[in-house]
């Protein structure tokens, strides 16, 4: 049996003892401060700000009280903590949305994480139309400290799914840049990148106030090659081609539906799979994904056993399967896109649209092996594992191998 709720009501009452107290805190700034009672044992033990504040300020041997300042904190927000601090209850409903900010900032201050984390669960949860139109007062609340992550992912994605909103407000050039790169770093932002570069030309010109405000003027001096704004504009154009900037007929950003949390493989990335993808829609590796891509584990072979009847037991009937292979002793990854179902029927199967692959040291150190022979493309056979054609082929633990047959160029030399 527990008397949590008793002994929270007999703590409160403490609060208004005028006896045992042994601390004075100062809480406000001229004129509005007020002195408020305390119990030092208390204030160590459930703040870790306070904790060390008495550290300093223990009481003198002269047996006068410890007095302590607060002048960030408001009087009426500091009551709503200390019943807290005492009694180990809130209830956010009773208050004005505002009084809830300033509690979430004095509690951070204070060091009260629990108080920090459910206040901002409240937030998100209960206030999410206040907090839209008053976005201007979350993000800079949120970005100030970055123990207020629920906010900040709150107002990451408040971006991201109505950009145009928030773009187009009085106060966009006063968001945080790391609130900025996050956002325009992010595959599923709903906007054009054209419109996004004017943004970001925007965000950049209010922050140098001595730069021309005419955008058409950073286009033609070729404005993404300077230092202004560098880390936005990292964030917004591809490293690998400085030179490159959006163009006008560029269309609205299809949000990349794989999920890196889909990804179960223990030899793959979800980079690696995003490239996958891409070869699988024949795009270029700088095009985004068209297409949706869900990646299932059918087989593994560490836990299904390395042999070919375990593996057509779990893949035969299934198509458009991916095989991954973890060549040992080395960093050296190979695999097979067949988007055919497998069967065990000793047979070739027709097909343009399977490849080969390989990857080494890194995810952009690969190589890419399309059909040749459309007829050979993808051969089944009950004693073998994956076979595309007869240029790779698995057969169980430690027996696979490559050759140039079927397929346009080698991908190893095993």
């Amino acid at each position: 049996m527990e008397f949590l709720s008793k002994l929270s009501q007999n703590l409160l009452e403490i609060l208004n003892d005028e006896e045992y107290y042994d601390i004075t805190i100062e809480v406000g700034n001229d004129p509005y401060v007020t002195i408020f009672r305390a119990h030092m044992v208390i204030l160590h033990y459930r703040s870790s700000y306070l904790k060390r504040i008495l550290s300093i300020n223990n009481k003198k041997n002269d047996r006068t009280l410890t007095h302590i300042k607060l002048p960030n904190i408001s009087p009426e927000t500091f009551q709503i903590i200390l019943r807290y601090i005492y009694g180990g209850k809130v209830s956010l409903n009773e208050f004005d949305n505002s009084d809830i900010i300033k509690v979430l900032v004095s509690a951070n201050e204070l060091g009260l994480q629990e108080l920090v984390t459910y206040s901002q669960s409240f937030l998100v949860k209960n206030k999410t139309n206040w907090m839209e139109r008053n976005f201007n007062l979350i993000y800079r609340v949120s970005f100030e400290n970055d123990s207020f992550l629920e906010l900040q992912k709150y107002c990451t994605d408040l971006m991201i799914s109505k950009p145009n909103k928030i773009f187009n407000s009085i106060n966009f050039s006063s968001i945080p840049e790391k609130l900025l790169i996050s956002v325009i770093q992010n595959d599923n932002l709903q906007i054009s990148e054209v419109q996004v570069w004017h943004h970001v030309l925007k965000w950049g010109i209010a922050q140098n106030p001595e730069l021309p405000s005419d955008t058409k003027y950073y286009l033609m001096n070729k404005f993404y090659q300077k230092n202004y704004i560098k880390d936005l504009l990292k964030a917004f154009i591809s490293l690998s081609d400085p030179n490159s900037k959006p163009s006008d007929k560029s269309k609205p950003r299809i949000p990349r539906k794989i999920d890196s949390k889909n990804i179960n493989s223990k030899i793959i990335t979800f980079q690696h799979a995003e490239l996958i993808s891409k070869w699988i829609d024949r795009l270029e590796i700088t095009d985004m994904l068209t297409s949706s891509y869900e990646f299932k584990l059918l087989f593994r072979g560490s836990r299904d056993g390395f042999n070919s009847r375990n593996f057509h037991k779990n893949c035969d009937n299934k198509p458009r399967t991916v095989t991954i292979i973890k060549v040992g002793g080395s960093s050296e990854i190979l695999g097979g896109y067949n988007p055919l179902e497998w069967k065990s029927n000793d047979s070739f199967m027709t097909t343009k649209d399977s490849f080969i692959f390989s990857f080494d040291n890194s995810i952009g150190d690969y190589i890419l092996s399309r059909v040749a022979n459309e007829n050979r493309a993808v051969f089944n056979s009950s004693d073998y594992g994956p076979s595309f054609g007869t240029d790779l082929i698995v057969w169980g633990i430690g027996t696979s191998y490559t050759k140039t047959n079927f397929y346009e160029k080698p991908i190893s030399y095993l």
